[in-house]
């Protein structure tokens, strides 16, 4: 074939064109064609000339007009959401919060979602509606609730949202707070009061042993006093006596014979007789 190209006579050869010409086909055919798929955790939305179909397309092979119709594709399974905002407790205490939603579409709902809020209904509607169930949550509770009853207040979280959202085909699964951050001065009187709290749980404490260790000390002198008590009880003229025989006896056992020397004074007697009456009794 024999073309003129600025005023030259050029000899193109439609054998060299056949290669790009079935390119080019192909190209038409894969993004153009007729034939395409929906994927497991996808469904699909028909567009006739933009028009939205009212039924979702399923997983599978399906079939359009070229040029005519437009797939398009969203997806369904589990997706999270993360979120921050900055909202006010009951008691008027400045609180910023991070929350974490897991949600995913209503399948049959996809192409409702399409036509009311586009690919992007995470930015049209989830996170506005984050924002304002967040202050809405954060104004029911204290600020030191919102610190103890977390669990409490993330399941408040989520009722707000599965209400919110469920309207728009979004079902929320679960949500979870990630974060709470307060003002620097309510930070310090929080410290603060759990510092003070500390301290008098141990002067508790330190009291309880304190009253305990006087207790064990009663005690132990009362049991003192209850022995000595009985000893006083125990003794009589007759043990005070055999006492002091006894006692005589075992001086006599050690005496060698030999009677003291003293330079002056009396000089000391044994009670013979007792130690012969106690030995004569024995």
């Amino acid at each position: 074939m024999k073309t003129t190209i600025g005023g030259e006579v050029v000899d193109i050869k439609l054998s060299k064109l056949w290669p790009l010409i079935l390119i080019f086909g192909i190209l038409i055919v894969v993004f153009f064609g007729p034939v395409y798929t929906i994927d497991a955790t996808e469904r699909g939305v028909l567009l006739t000339w933009g028009k939205v179909s009212d039924k979702a397309i399923d997983p599978g092979i399906h079939f359009r007009i070229p040029f005519v119709q437009t797939v398009e594709r969203f997806n369904v399974k589990t997706q999270k959401y993360e979120a921050e905002g900055t909202a006010a407790s009951k008691d008027l205490q400045t609180v910023n919060t991070q929350v974490a939603v897991i949600y995913h579409l209503m399948p049959e709902s996809v192409p409702r979602i399409y036509a009311e809020l586009g690919q992007h209904y995470g930015e049209s509607v989830i996170q506005p509606t984050v924002q304002e169930v967040l202050k809405a949550s954060a104004a029911r509770f204290s600020a030191e609730q919102l610190i103890t009853n977390r669990s409490v207040v993330a399941s408040t979280i989520q009722d707000l949202l599965s209400q919110r959202l469920r309207i728009y085909g979004i079902i929320v699964e679960s949500t979870a707070i990630t974060d709470f951050r307060f003002s620097e001065s309510f930070t310090q009187a929080i410290e603060a009061k759990v510092t003070a709290s500390q301290q008098m749980l141990k002067s508790e404490t330190d009291l309880k042993r304190i009253q305990v260790e006087a207790q064990q000390k009663v005690t132990q002198a009362k049991a003192e006093a209850d022995a000595l008590n009985l000893q006083k009880q125990a003794i009589t003229p007759e043990l005070i006596e055999l006492r002091k025989v006894e006692m005589q006896t075992k001086a006599v056992e050690k005496w060698d014979g030999k009677l003291p020397m003293y330079t002056g004074g009396a000089m000391p007697f044994l009670d013979v007789t007792s130690i012969t009456s106690a030995g004569k009794a024995t």
